[in-house]
């Protein structure tokens, strides 16, 4: 016997988010009642995660659907949105949730003046598109926005998917997007450029050396915010970070790569955010800065005299 409150979900893109989504809701007894994809790699998915349910065209997801999970790139959304409003797709009393987390509800204007609900469930998670996504879940906050009557069911269906929600406002959207996208695309980024300069001094395995040390540092930074922070930097080392600037410099053959340009913003910024909060003197964070911009002008430095 059904769970009171089951509701019959389709799901609009069978990317590694959506399949996902469809899946965690799938075993908190929802119904998932279609689902729609278009590559071979998808639909290759939809059969993994969501074994037997049928893969139909969106609009008639639309039409079976109580609950519409909307799980298709950010300049796709809206367009797709506007499209099925104008086909008259969207009904009253119906749940529409997007995972995009640039957007709040103010997107799915559309869905509301049809007189259905608009939710936006953001996964703060990266996705591989596996089964192994489902227990990541577990450990896993939503960025959650929904007008404040319906923010009890946006979180709900947060909760039934094993996660935690969080409300985040319609206006701060952009800038909780930008701390994710800061925190997890630049970090892998970074791991990428220090592996190359790995690679590069004959380091067969970077991995294996950096592992433990990011694991350490992300642990540590979580635990105890900058006060984690280690390194020249930290220590007002000028003369390491100058050789780090110069090393990375020669590298590129004098013109700026990205490595180096990554190396000097983060020093930069590390060094301000130190000095700011007392772990740096302000002559050691003048002292950084002043090694950042000797190696950061066009050309090599001038010879020292004897």
């Amino acid at each position: 016997m059904a769970k009171p409150g089951r509701l019959g979900v389709g799901i609009i893109g069978a990317g590694k988010v959506g399949a996902v989504l469809g899946a965690a809701l799938r075993a908190a007894e929802h119904a998932v009642v279609g689902v729609s994809a278009v590559s071979d790699a998808s639909r290759e998915r939809a059969e993994t995660l969501l074994p037997g349910v049928p893969v139909l065209d969106i609009q008639d997801i639309v039409e079976r659907a109580e609950l519409v999970l909307l799980a298709v790139p950010d300049d796709a959304l809206g367009p797709l949105v506007q499209g099925l409003a104008k086909l008259g797709a969207w009904q009253p009393g119906q749940l529409v949730a997007h995972t995009s987390g640039r957007f709040g509800v103010g997107i799915l204007h559309p869905v509301r003046a049809a007189g259905a609900v608009p939710l936006a469930l953001h996964p703060a998670m990266t996705f591989t598109g596996m089964s192994l996504d489902l227990t990541r879940l577990l450990d896993c906050s939503f960025g959650v926005t929904a007008d404040p009557a319906m923010l009890p069911i946006a979180q709900a269906l947060v909760v039934e998917m094993g996660a935690e929600p969080v409300a985040i406002a319609e206006g701060d959207r952009v800038l909780y997007h930008a701390a994710l996208a800061h925190g997890s695309n630049h970090l892998v980024t970074l791991v990428a450029q220090a592996s190359e300069l790995l690679r590069e001094v004959g380091v067969d395995a970077p991995e294996r050396m950096l592992g433990p040390l990011l694991r350490a540092s992300l642990e540590n930074a979580l635990a105890s915010g900058e006060s984690a922070l280690t390194g020249p930097v930290a220590r007002g080392d000028a003369g390491t970070v100058s050789a780090h600037s110069e090393a990375l410099r020669e590298l590129d053959g004098g013109s700026g790569g990205d490595i180096l340009d990554a190396y000097l913003a983060m020093a930069r910024a590390t060094a301000r955010r130190a000095g700011s909060r007392g772990l740096l003197k302000p002559e050691q964070v003048q002292g950084i800065h002043r090694a950042l911009e000797a190696r950061d002008a066009d050309g090599p430095l001038p010879e020292e005299g004897p």
